[in-house]
């Protein structure tokens, strides 16, 4: 099966000196990045790429970590600017064994356009593809969130901390609803009429319909 690598384009209404900085400093990159926890620049000689050490946390105290390196150009006749970087990591537990892809910031009438394409190789053969199939589209996911959450962080100030947060808080809402919406249709309807429910539907319609097939359909719709 053909890979479809990662792509992903935002405007940021920005200055490209602010814009480049919050992606190329390590200690701003890692807060707006979901996909790190932690980015450790390493020494570097004058003319060599930026060689650098990534750490993300996956939960229960397991991380994963690798390496990778970078590298920055300016064209000074467009005044475009484009990061490519190359990673990998033997970590068991990562899907991922190397990669490359970069990074392209260009002036636009709505902003600066960044923009971003990625793809990589697996590993553990057949069974590393399939798990690719739902770890690829997450990472596009993450991918996305993390420019969104950088563009907000730029234009209204939100750091990413409480953009997360509020993200995390909207989704056990929707969680918590979407349980109680689905309970509400399966036990006092479906799989146990209520007396009480049942009770009030005859109430309600007079006797006119079966209030146990009615407390059906209502728990099915």
């Amino acid at each position: 099966m053909k890979k479809t690598p990662i792509y992903v384009e935002i405007s940021i209404q920005t200055e490209m000196g602010r814009l480049w900085r919050y992606t190329q400093d390590p200690t701003l990159h890692r807060q707006w990045d979901l996909r790190f926890t932690d980015i450790t620049y390493l020494k570097r000689r004058p003319g060599e790429p930026q060689r650098f050490l990534y750490e993300t946390r996956i939960g229960f105290g397991l991380k994963i970590s690798g390496t990778g390196e970078s590298a920055g150009n300016v064209y000074q006749d467009t005044g475009d600017r484009v990061s490519s970087l190359k990673f990998a990591t033997n970590h068991p537990l990562s899907v991922i064994r190397e990669g490359r892809g970069y990074w392209k910031y260009s002036e636009s009438e709505t902003g600066i356009k960044f923009m971003t394409q990625y793809d990589y190789d697996t590993r553990y053969g057949k069974l590393g593809r399939l798990a690719d199939m739902a770890f690829r589209p997450l990472l596009g996911w993450a991918t996305a969130w993390s420019f969104d959450a950088l563009k907000i962080w730029l234009e209204k100030g939100l750091h990413p901390r409480l953009l997360f947060q509020k993200t995390l808080i909207y989704w056990l809402v929707c969680l918590l609803f979407s349980f109680i919406w689905i309970y509400q249709g399966l036990v006092p309807k479906l799989i146990m009429a209520h007396p009480e429910e049942i009770s009030m539907l005859s109430t309600f319609t007079g006797g006119r319909f079966h209030p146990e097939t009615l407390l059906k359909l209502i728990g099915l719709a």
